[in-house]
């Protein structure tokens, strides 16, 4: 195992000092409650904002494409905070899973860039969202020779706005993966969970695509998207957890039962410090994925694995346990923990769940899996 950072350095406090500051003032609770009530869930001035005033929309994106050059661990603090605000904007969609692909696409995609760099446009890769890294190459779209694409995708998220898509497809000489203008597929919104992250179908008939990656590569770069995605997940987990432990303690310090402060009941304290315990396991979980991915740590498909079955059960605990101790209160559609509960558990499912990301461990530690054969990982 190599040696890992999970410390955050002075520059990514300061940068995670800026989002927050920038969240708080755009992106408060209430308003995210009242946009999911609307037309349009997801804040495309936000992320507009995020990518002009901060540039952190194109964060590991290198700065001679017009990016930032930062690292992951830089993408995955600003998913700490967007998950601590449940920010609704396709951060996770189209600046980690699409722009993971259009980076290894190199000279292909190099038109896109300005446009996703400034917030102009946004990307989407369009898998199911609960498509685990060791899942199978999709084979639902398939390419003719001249690059049309047939076929429909069901489930993907970050879809609405987005310009590009990045579509998986199963082409003449094999599967590849296709850019292809937003306007060329027909979306269909279906019901989701998280109101803060729609999800829609796609349904391709004829739509024009340009390969970027070949049957070569194409496997193992869809791979090491989702992979990557699935590990800076585990962030956004994490500052959603934060912020329920936090909103919590803080309404416990003022709400008031039989003439005492209900934070100072010994039975809550409890409850909260195991809460703070699991939260403190998460945040070292998620930092050494990311530390991981950024170095591109030989290790990193192991501490992903641990990362995404370990940060999602710890999230939805910390939302359950944020509306049960709000009392009646949290119970309502007017106070916004329901979202954090719903984001929660919808994460939980997102890029493989923590029983497939535990089976996954099993296979990258050579240990047999109980009751049955051992998950396929081709690229590791």
């Amino acid at each position: 195992m190599t040696e890992l950072d999970l410390l955050y350095s002075e520059v990514e406090e300061d940068l995670r000092s800026a989002v927050r500051a920038l969240l708080a003032d755009r992106c408060p609770p209430q308003a995210v409650l009242t946009r999911c009530e609307g037309p349009e869930p997801q804040d495309t001035g936000l992320w507009r904002t995020l990518a002009q005033e901060l540039g952190v929309v194109a964060l590991q994106v290198p700065e001679a494409l017009g990016g930032a050059g930062a690292s992951l661990r830089e993408t995955a603090v600003v998913l700490e905070e967007l998950g601590r605000a449940c920010a609704p904007v396709p951060f996770l969609g189209s600046a980690v899973l699409a722009t993971t692909v259009l980076l290894a696409a190199g000279e292909l995609a190099a038109g896109e860039w300005p446009a996703l760099c400034a917030g102009d446009r946004t990307a989407a890769l369009a898998v199911p969202l609960s498509t685990a890294p060791d899942a199978p190459f999709p084979l639902g779209v398939r390419a003719d020779a001249a690059g049309a694409l047939t076929g429909a995708v069901t489930s993907v998220a970050d879809v609405p706005g987005a310009g590009l898509l990045i579509v998986p497809a199963d082409g003449p000489a094999g599967p590849g993966l296709y850019a292809v203008d937003g306007a060329d597929v027909t979306v269909t919104a279906r019901g989701s969970l998280d109101l803060t992250r729609p999800l829609v179908d796609l349904r391709l008939d004829g739509a024009p695509g340009r390969l970027l990656v070949g049957p070569d590569q194409a496997e193992a770069v869809l791979w090491e998207a989702l992979l990557t995605g699935a590990g800076l997940l585990a962030s956004e987990q994490l500052g959603l957890a934060e912020w329920c432990l936090a909103t919590t303690v803080a309404y416990l310090r003022e709400r008031r039962q039989f003439g005492r402060v209900v934070g100072s009941f010994q039975a809550l304290k409890h409850r909260l410090a195991d809460l703070w315990l699991d939260i403190a396991g998460a945040r070292a979980a998620a930092r050494a994925a990311a530390d991981a991915l950024a170095t591109g740590s030989a290790d990193a498909a192991v501490l992903v694995a641990v990362a995404a079955s370990h940060c999602g059960a710890v999230a939805v605990r910390a939302a359950e346990e944020a509306v049960q101790l709000h009392g009646g209160i949290g119970m309502t559609w007017e106070h916004p923990v329901h979202l954090y509960l719903k984001r929660a558990k919808a994460d939980q499912l997102a890029l493989g769940t923590p029983g497939r990301h535990r089976a996954s461990l099993a296979t990258l530690a050579t240990l047999p899996a109980p009751g049955g054969p051992l998950p396929r990982m081709p690229h590791v």
